[in-house]
């Protein structure tokens, strides 16, 4: 055997053949742990063995305990995500996204593989298979919520390094996400065609005519709308959000997403007329629970975020 310096391992010839060093790291709990390298020649050892010891001397232990990939995504989200979201750093939306592609996609197809052997290749064919089935933006999806959570692991001194880190979904690379397109002159005719009569027919000419999302115009209340004039304006003030205990309401997506939206002729034309609607609508509806939303459900209260998109 060939001895080296306290604490610098030690080099031996194995009896099935091949070579193999053995060395002590501590790991992050503080405990120490004999660890092995392997190799078909001295030679060989002797730089994995080096190269073991400098990572250690830098204060890499890698030590995965063992995890498989779908063990430790269960941690990430546990330890890592769900804290963000509750310290208000995080939006719940996100969370059930995360979890969702975990639970449906990376942990059927890779979550048995051990953290520490995951490679590239595995990592490319996953973005690979996953493309034939799914749109270039999901599998994007797919790629950011890996790459995250295997950041983490490098951060935590499991894994040396993040296998998924550039490996861009084939889609992204080759320019795979198709810009979204506005609709036409004729298609908002007929869009606005479709709806005209219905309950919240004002939310379709709001949206066309501002451009506002989903959960803005969701979370608007009258009093977030002048609508004195001919034309208007509106004030984007809070945001329709999921959160862990149902639907709620939170900041815009960002401090510029705080602003007054202008309000052309038709625009208030239709708020107009959806409020004497509503007026009428509340009148009839005696368990009505006035939240001054200016697109609630047929009780006053928050309209789902898939509801809202039903002609009703």
């Amino acid at each position: 055997m060939g001895k080296r310096g306290n604490g610098e391992g030690s080099i031996s010839r194995r009896k099935g053949g091949g070579w193999m060093a053995q060395y002590v790291v501590r790991t992050s709990e503080g405990a120490r742990k004999r660890r092995t390298v392997y190799g078909k020649t001295r030679a060989e050892v002797s730089r994995r063995l080096t190269r073991a010891l400098s990572n250690r001397e830098d204060g890499l232990v890698f030590n995965d305990r063992g995890l498989t990939l779908g063990e430790y995504l269960d941690v990430w989200l546990s330890e890592c995500v769900e804290p963000l979201v509750r310290h208000g750093k995080m939006e719940h939306g996100t969370l059930v996204r995360y979890a969702g592609i975990v639970r449906n996609h990376i942990k059927p197809a890779l979550g048995h593989k051990k953290l520490k052997d995951l490679n590239r290749a595995e990592v490319r064919r996953f973005y690979n298979e996953k493309g034939k089935r799914l749109s270039p933006r999901s599998v994007d999806y797919l790629h950011v919520t890996l790459q995250k959570a295997l950041k983490q692991a490098v951060r935590d001194d499991l894994i040396p390094r993040n296998v998924a880190e550039g490996e861009r979904p084939r889609s992204s690379r080759h320019g795979g996400h198709k810009e979204t397109e506005a609709l036409s002159g004729d298609q908002v005719k007929a869009l606005l065609r479709a709806v005209r009569g219905e309950r919240n027919e004002a939310l379709y000419v709001l949206a066309v005519h501002t451009g506002l999302r989903q959960g803005e115009i969701l979370g608007l209340k009258w009093t977030d709308a002048d609508l004195r004039g001919a034309t208007g304006e509106l004030s984007v003030r809070r945001s329709l959000k999921v959160t862990a205990n149902g639907l709620g309401f939170g900041r815009p997506k960002n401090k510029a997403s705080r602003r007054s939206v202008p309000l052309n002729k038709t625009a208030v034309a239709a708020l107009k007329t959806h409020r004497r609607r509503q007026n009428e609508e509340r009148l009839r509806t005696p368990q009505w629970t006035d939240n001054g939303l200016i697109f609630p459900n047929r009780m006053g209260t928050t309209t789902s975020t898939t509801a809202s998109t039903r002609r009703s």
